[in-house]
């Protein structure tokens, strides 16, 4: 898989804002977004293709200093696919030296290993539906730790199995938090709902607030 080799000191960002966190555990705290631009998957249901190739090129410092324009402490960078740029990995952790709360957002086929430790790794297990189910980099779930998350985003019967099995598989809810994500739209929440209940798993079930508050396809949110 290429990595992309940026100049040093610079990535390419698709957009910073700050908005209310929509997904995780720290869901309904505001936060600063800072979306890189790339990804090489193809997911059916992707809400952020215009992440795929637009963007311009910023150093650290300048993305540092614009963060800090917000006054605010919690800080997730996602894509797109951050981890397709090299620099995402020095930039993640001149974000933890200068005291940010720091979340990365990634799509659970890249190799999270070098990831600053101090960074919340939140991998996103691509479910059947997806088309990108065979993408997944297993050897993560070896790397995974309390501070991480795993998230599902279920958009069928067959999607919520899939995610039963690997959970179970690799005794997910005993090493960090869970997540179960309905695909906007896609699926009934009662009736996926009923599936955890059932199934008694320790998971966290959420939706993205984001498209509550907004319009669904809103850029910048």
């Amino acid at each position: 898989m290429k990595i992309i080799k940026n100049a040093e000191g610079k990535v390419r960002i698709n957009e910073i804002f700050y908005s209310i966190q929509g997904e995780s555990t720290l869901a309904g705290l505001p936060c600063v977004f800072i979306r890189l631009t790339y990804c090489n998957l193809r997911c059916t249901y992707c809400d952020t293709e215009y992440a795929f190739h637009e963007g311009d090129w910023h150093t650290f410092d300048d993305i540092i200093n614009e963060v800090k324009s917000f006054n605010c402490n919690l800080v997730e960078v996602t894509g797109g696919e951050p981890l397709l740029q090299e620099n995402v990995l020095p930039l993640l952790a001149q974000l933890c030296d200068a005291g940010f709360e720091v979340m990365l957002e990634t799509g659970g086929h890249m190799d999270i290993s070098r990831v600053d430790k101090r960074v919340k790794r939140i991998m996103d297990l691509k479910c059947p539906s997806s088309g990108e189910a065979d993408k997944i980099f297993w050897p993560n779930l070896e790397y995974i730790n309390v501070n991480d998350q795993v998230k599902f985003v279920v958009g069928s019967r067959e999607d919520y199995q899939f995610a039963l099995e690997t959970i179970k598989k690799y005794t997910l809810e005993e090493k960090c938090p869970v997540l179960i994500s309905p695909v906007f739209g896609a699926i009934d929440l009662e009736e996926l709902a009923g599936w955890i209940l059932q199934d008694k798993l320790a998971v966290r079930f959420q939706l993205q607030m984001h498209k509550y508050i907004w319009a669904p396809e809103k850029r910048g949110v």
